[in-house]
């Protein structure tokens, strides 16, 4: 490696750290301010090391709440909705790159189109469907847009990956006797990892930061899922900020574990393909 390869490998590395760093104030500050003595308002300067350091402030939120039992059911939602979203998401994507044009490109734009769309505008139809389906109160209807997708992005993520693989490759497939079914299975989901760990990455933070949904559907607290928790303990007490801030923290912890269980397979696939 040559001085002048050396530096600037040592210049992106500078710049991904410092990138890495912005990103990681907010959750430092967070978990910074979740130390605090209870009772006391947000500081007004960045205050690292809070004193005196109160641990037991994440005793106290599990203490107030059943926190555990929300996040047992935030888990349980998102250990159903995730896989069943992959499913779909896939099925759907390979169906899209497997279709002649000009159908593809109608059904292509049309999901971009629906990305257009604002989530709040299918709340109230949603609604309306499973109290009249009477399957509310359970958490059918959060895992329920899993059956769709959960999102159009997702199938269109499936698509493009599909997309990527060369034609000749599902047309051999349908040569040796594979049908639809087995080229989705044996070569399309292979040759998607990347898709899929990225597409179950993200459908997991839609199903476990789902704010609105376990409002709208879910009246027994016993059901509450994680982020309704949260939103219970702050109409409990509004001006405890440290205790929200600790039960922020909780609900922060498992989904920037899977990024970072994410990214040393991101690496280690990069790696593979620059070897």
């Amino acid at each position: 490696m040559t001085p002048d390869t050396r530096h600037s490998a040592l210049a992106r590395h500078a710049l991904a750290l410092a990138v890495a760093a912005l990103f990681l104030l907010p959750l430092a500050f967070t978990v910074a301010a979740s130390l605090r003595a209870p009772g006391q308002p947000p500081p007004r300067t960045i205050e690292w090391i809070p004193d005196p350091i109160a641990w037991g402030n994440y005793r106290r939120i599990f203490e107030i709440v059943p926190l555990g039992r929300y996040a047992l059911n935030s888990l349980l939602v998102a250990a159903l909705a995730v896989p069943l979203t992959l499913l779909t998401a896939s099925w759907g994507g390979y169906a899209l790159a497997q279709l002649p044009q000009p159908w593809r490109g109608r059904l292509v734009a049309g999901s971009i189109g629906l990305l257009l769309v604002p989530v709040g505008a299918l709340w109230l139809p949603r609604f309306v469907l499973f109290n009249q389906l009477r399957i509310t109160d359970s958490y059918v209807p959060l895992i329920a847009p899993a059956v769709m997708g959960t999102s159009p992005l997702f199938v269109l993520l499936f698509y493009w990956a599909c997309r990527r693989v060369p034609r000749e490759v599902f047309e051999q497939a349908r040569l040796d006797g594979a049908g639809h079914w087995t080229a989705w299975r044996r070569v399309a989901l292979p040759l998607s990892r990347s898709t899929m760990l990225a597409v179950g990455c993200l459908a997991f933070l839609v199903y476990w930061g789902d704010v609105i949904s376990p409002w709208l559907y879910l009246k027994t607290p016993d059901l509450y899922t994680l982020p309704a928790g949260v939103q219970y303990l702050q109409q409990l007490d509004r001006t405890n900020w440290p205790l929200l801030l600790a039960a922020a923290v909780v609900m922060t912890v498992p989904a920037v574990l899977l990024f970072g269980l994410a990214q040393r397979y991101f690496l280690s696939d990069a790696a593979e393909v620059a070897g």
